[in-house]
């Protein structure tokens, strides 16, 4: 038997938004960053006693001084941007792959392997092929795993990924502890003949990082919407007994899109150690496969959008360090004041997805 009943709703209710429009999306990020830097105005003033509009200029800066900070600045955006878009494919498919540091660990030290070993051996075309093929494979393999045991088992891919990582570390440790024999540390890898070393190009040996990361970009865009597989990727991560349901092997696809996933990050160890910094440490990833995390999901796997968050999180870093310098702050105080932008870049996202409406009176039947 039913009533009629008056019920008082709550003081607000958040209902999921149906979709917001791409002009509302930029306004509340929009919205977001300025709060943030309200809120970061008043923590420089009351806590350091500086001037916010002086440490918002050495901020900005430390990015775009001058044209090399600012090359400085690409450098490091391509890099980040590379794991993204190895993590997208993987992230839309709703499979966790935390072990983005360790894939490019891994990959990495399969192109240092093959720079030290083969460098004096092989011609120049020829050894960046093998390299390029090492951290691809090595990448490739160390994505598959977690995915074989997931899709066997049902292993939990967080977990088994992060594990990965410790492994990956703790593989780089031994090795390079081999490859540097009675030195002091490994150093810089084939300094006198710099085999394996990319070629200057436009001033700059880590621009043909930019140029590969930027194919990379077009490429995993066109893949993950327009290709077969993509969609499958798409079907999978939505509901995988729907896509059982319509044909596609779920295993096949969770297998392949990491063991693509992989590769794509073991190829970013490959451009680190070859393009950027021409050794391999534990250190190398510097923590790129956690921040990814963060670019590949704010930008909902779209590589384009990817580029601009991968940008803003380097200029945030960048910006910090370079008040930490010059006004002798403590790192973490810096850290704060950029912590506080992500903060409110990252809350902005409840606000695209969900809207909060006030207290209303309505009737309902139950």
């Amino acid at each position: 038997m039913s009533s009629t009943q008056t019920v008082r709703e709550p003081l607000v209710r958040i209902v999921k938004r149906e979709g917001a429009t791409l002009p509302k999306k930029i306004l509340v990020r929009a919205v977001a960053i300025l709060l943030a830097l309200v809120v970061d105005a008043m923590f420089i003033y009351f806590v350091t006693g500086l001037n916010p509009l002086a440490v918002y200029g050495v901020m900005w800066g430390g990015t775009f001084a001058n044209p090399t900070r600012f090359s400085w600045m690409l450098r490091d955006l391509v890099t980040l941007l590379c794991v993204g878009i190895g993590l997208a494919p993987a992230f839309k498919m709703r499979f966790w792959n935390c072990g983005g540091e360790g894939q490019i660990l891994i990959g990495g030290l399969a192109t240092a392997l093959v720079m030290v070993y083969l460098g004096s051996s092989l011609p120049a075309p020829l050894l960046f092929l093998c390299m390029a093929g090492a951290s691809l494979a090595a990448g490739a393999l160390w994505g598959v795993i977690p995915a074989w045991f997931k899709s066997r088992w049902n292993t939990n891919e967080t977990l088994f990924t992060l594990m990965m990582n410790y492994v990956a570390t703790s593989i780089v440790a031994c090795m390079t502890n081999i490859m540097r024999g009675s030195a002091s540390s490994l150093g810089t890898l084939n300094k006198a003949t710099k085999a394996g070393w990319f070629p200057v190009f436009m001033g700059q040996r880590y621009n043909i990082n930019i140029i590969v990361v930027v194919v990379l970009t077009f490429a995993m865009y066109a893949y993950l919407k327009y290709s077969k597989q993509g969609y499958e990727i798409s079907v999978v991560g939505e509901s995988e007994n729907t896509a059982r349901y319509a044909g596609i092997n779920v295993r096949r696809v969770m297998v392949r899109t990491m063991l693509i996933s992989g590769a794509i990050c073991g190829l970013c160890g490959f451009l680190i150690v070859a393009g950027r910094d021409q050794t391999i440490s534990t250190t190398s990833a510097g923590g790129r496969g956690f921040t990814a995390i963060i670019v590949a999901w704010l930008a909902k796997f779209n590589t384009f959008t990817m580029a601009l968050i991968a940008f803003l999180l380097v200029f945030l870093e960048r910006g910090a360090s370079e008040i930490a310098s010059a006004y002798s702050l403590n790192q973490y105080a810096a850290d704060i004041i950029t912590g506080v932008i992500l903060f409110f870049i990252l809350g902005s996202e409840f606000f695209i997805n969900y809207r909060v409406v006030p207290r209303g009176m309505h009737k309902e039947e139950r």
